[in-house]
């Protein structure tokens, strides 16, 4: 007989499978917005910089450049063509050189300034590219009408002076490699013994 002052059992424990375990829920964290888009349309938007002015200058000044100024320039067009293929890479040369100097981590306002000394390289190729989109016949022979055979213009500089494109292209080529052979015989050396910048 059981009487009233007995103790009460202990509840048993409730099997694995109705315990309720509270658990952390990680709720999935937001996707950082890629920036490949904005460095697409910076991409573009600089393109666009570079070739608007390049075609806009050609149309511009192309027939007098090629009509008026090569008639009265020594050598006349070939020699234009080769005083324009000797500054081609002492502009890119003055284009590309301050940008390698850049470094945002180090210092935006020195950054800042090596892009603004980039600033007349940058003028002086597209001014460059203008005279020699000059030259550049349009691709369908459909388009060389009397416009394009007209003094100054593409075919007619062509007629005057058939090989203007491979004298401009072999005095880029050889001043190049010049200014290469001179940047590693004399100026890496020097570079790689002055200290780094503070």
């Amino acid at each position: 007989m059981v009487g009233g002052s007995a103790r009460p059992g202990r509840r048993r424990a409730a099997p694995a499978s109705l315990r309720h375990e509270r658990r952390r829920v990680r709720l999935p964290r937001p996707k950082e917005r890629d920036g490949g888009c904005l460095f697409f349309c910076l991409m573009f938007l600089g393109a666009l910089a570079l070739v608007v002015p390049v075609a806009a200058g050609a149309v511009a000044w192309g027939e007098t450049v090629w009509g008026e100024i090569a008639a009265k320039w020594p050598g006349r067009g070939y020699g234009l063509a080769a005083t324009v293929g000797a500054l081609v890479p002492f502009a890119l040369a003055a284009f590309v050189a301050p940008l390698t100097r850049m470094n945002w981590s180090r210092s935006k306002a020195r950054s800042l300034a090596w892009a603004g000394a980039a600033l007349p390289g940058l003028l002086v190729c597209q001014a460059l590219g203008s005279v020699i989109s000059g030259v550049l016949r349009p691709r369908r022979r459909r388009d060389w009408g009397s416009v394009c055979h007209s003094e100054g213009h593409p075919c007619w500089v062509h007629i005057h002076y058939p090989w203007v494109w491979l004298v401009g292209l072999l005095v880029t080529l050889a001043v190049t490699a010049l200014l290469v052979t001179v940047l590693v015989r004399y100026v890496a050396p020097r570079t790689k013994r002055l200290p780094d910048d503070a």
